[in-house]
């Protein structure tokens, strides 16, 4: 689907950022909040199903979600999809253009989502003169592996059940730290297939597994959404311990 974009003409103020009134994400100081205004150049306003990033393109742009739900994903030349994360308010799309000069994966939004717009150009200015937000953009990627390690041991050692259960409960977790639900019953907007993208495993499996968690009243499939009831139920299945961030950084 070719991405709606509408630049927005009334944007957030970085000073005013809902972001920074939320105990999870780390507080700039009035030097770094300074730099940020002048770093962001817009607001992007995306239609659900549009694709954000392309695979293989480059861009003249970094971009923060500001609010919505996304995923990254790559594809074989056959069709075929992987999904690799799932990204939500606060975190940063874009950055692996930057190094490698072209995006190896592409990004597709859940839902409508707001991306505050960053000039690439200017990222050697950020590493040279604002050293803590380097280490934040180093902390923001060492987080996106660390994600993926677990993301790998669920495809390979985790039982079906127990790869859907961490999922569920990862989802979950992110999005209450991220502000997209002030409550355990989490609604994530995503389909069934988009589960199986994520987990490597075949349509029919993935309902069949699914089935399981909901017969537990652990979740509830809705039109187009799953909703959490019991994310204590899922990390018990899954034997993950959860998410321990107590501030995370942003830019």
């Amino acid at each position: 689907m070719t991405a709606k974009e509408t630049r927005n003409t009334n944007n957030t103020s970085c000073a005013d950022c809902p972001l920074q009134t939320r105990d999870e994400f780390r507080k700039f100081c009035p030097k770094e909040l300074e730099f940020i205004t002048r770093f962001k150049t817009g607001e992007l306003s995306v239609d659900p199903g549009a694709t954000i990033l392309v695979e293989g393109s480059h861009s003249a742009h970094l971009f923060t979600v500001l609010s919505g739900w996304g995923f990254r994903y790559k594809t074989l030349e056959d069709g075929r999809r992987q999904i690799l994360n799932f990204v939500m308010p606060g975190d940063l799309v874009g950055l692996q253009g930057s190094l490698t000069g072209e995006m190896q994966h592409s990004i597709e939004a859940l839902s409508p989502v707001t991306l505050c717009v960053f000039e690439r150009s200017r990222l050697k200015e950020l590493y040279r003169e604002y050293p803590s937000l380097s280490y934040d953009l180093t902390w923001i990627a060492a987080r996106e592996e660390r994600i993926l390690d677990e993301n790998l041991l669920s495809i390979g050692r985790r039982s079906a059940i127990e790869r859907a259960a961490y999922l569920l409960a990862l989802i979950q977790q992110r999005a209450v730290a991220t502000g997209l639900s002030n409550g355990e019953n989490v609604r994530i907007p995503i389909t069934q297939q988009h589960i199986a993208d994520t987990l490597g495993l075949s349509i029919v499996h993935t309902n069949k597994t699914l089935k399981k968690l909901a017969s537990r009243n652990l979740i509830r499939w809705l039109d187009r959404g799953c909703e959490i009831l019991k994310v204590e139920g899922l990390l018990e299945i899954s034997q993950w311990e959860g998410l321990s961030e107590t501030s995370r950084p942003f830019i």
